[in-house]
């Protein structure tokens, strides 16, 4: 595992954005945001994000994260009537789950939940700051009847049915996420099969993108952060197309931060099979990237525009270099591009 660079302070990815540039909701249609290239002279290049077709080539790959976000968030109360919200971390077996609880008072061991007025959980224990719940049903079961969208907590309305449609990708498939891997949110099917059609292929890793995703890093520095962990899959059909993509002399371009730590994670933890090429792997990862980071899989990244002081962040600024994502982030504040989950999305071309 290589080391985190000792001088790398929380403050050297710090920026000031304007409030208005936070984007709270999505636009009209997929595919209708803008778009950043930052080429491999770190010049940068305003676009619509159809675009991205045109800066992909034939044999490249895209990489995409397949998790599906979860109706992770219940309101209810306690045995004693105080208000409580739930938010559901990780299903750990089909009647139980791993929460983050908010209330006026933690609840303890034994303690029995009212959720929506529909159905109680018990409190088993803690694991950290989590809580450990047992339902009576299917977690799952009960979360798609009585849940609500997990919004990220710079978006300020409440979520509504349009949020379960678009704070989720076209492709989702394996339940699991709290917050969505928002890179994906651009494409939808028909820019997919335009895509396929211009000879780049696709495949697809689970990462279970956690509530993690928005903690600030907490500590000064940075070699004394403690990432949380997520729990991702890379698959033996992933690694057969990443060989493939590699015996054609393409590009492995990977579609979000989410599918970074899961195709690197797998390279570290699983090993490689072949050249720039992780093996098959599951397993919880605490990857945390930052500048000085040699990247084992990946060649380019697509992805959104990311909260100040952020892992996220950190790991844009290991791939494409701390001063120009400084002054990519700098361009797009005067470009007036859209922040976050719901905005705007930005490419970092392979470097030669």
């Amino acid at each position: 595992m290589y080391q985190i660079n000792n001088t790398l302070t929380v403050a050297d990815f710090n920026y000031e954005l304007p409030q208005a540039l936070i984007a709270q909701t999505p636009p009209a249609s997929r595919g209708q945001s803008r778009l950043l290239h930052i080429d491999p002279q770190d010049r940068f290049h305003d676009l619509a994000f159809p675009d991205i077709v045109n800066l992909l080539k034939p044999n490249d790959l895209l990489v995409f994260n397949n998790t599906k976000v979860i109706k992770a968030r219940l309101h209810g109360q306690k045995q004693s009537g105080g208000k409580i919200e739930a938010l559901i971390e990780r299903i750990t077996e089909p009647t139980r789950a791993l929460a983050h609880l908010k209330s006026s008072k933690s609840p303890k061991a034994g303690t029995r939940l009212v959720f929506e007025n529909a159905f109680e959980a018990e409190v088993l224990g803690r694991e950290g700051e989590l809580f450990d719940l047992r339902f009576p049903k299917n977690v799952l079961d009960l979360l798609d009847q009585y849940g609500a969208t997990p919004l990220p907590p710079y978006i300020q309305h409440e979520a509504d049915s349009s949020d379960e449609q678009r704070y989720q990708t076209v492709y989702a498939r394996e339940p699991g996420a709290v917050a969505a891997p928002t890179a994906g949110l651009h494409f939808d099917d028909a820019l997919l099969q335009k895509i396929k059609a211009a000879g780049i292929d696709c495949t697809f890793v689970t990462l279970h993108v956690g509530a993690g995703t928005f903690q600030p890093v907490r500590v000064e520095q940075l070699k004394d952060h403690t990432m949380h962990a997520e729990w991702y899959t890379v698959g033996q059909e992933t690694v057969e197309a990443i060989l493939q993509t590699r015996a054609n002399g393409g590009r492995v371009i990977a579609v979000g931060t989410t599918s970074v730590r899961a195709l690197e994670s797998a390279a570290h933890q699983g090993g490689l099979a072949g050249p720039k090429c992780p093996r098959a792997h599951s397993a919880d990862t605490r990857l945390f990237i930052t500048p000085g980071y040699e990247f084992q899989v990946i060649d380019g990244l697509l992805t959104n525009f990311h909260l100040p002081q952020s892992t996220l962040l950190m790991l844009v600024s290991a791939l494409c270099g701390l001063d120009t994502m400084r002054q990519a982030y700098q361009h797009a504040i005067k470009q007036q591009y859209r922040f976050f989950s719901y905005g705007d999305a930005m490419f970092i071309a392979p470097r030669a």
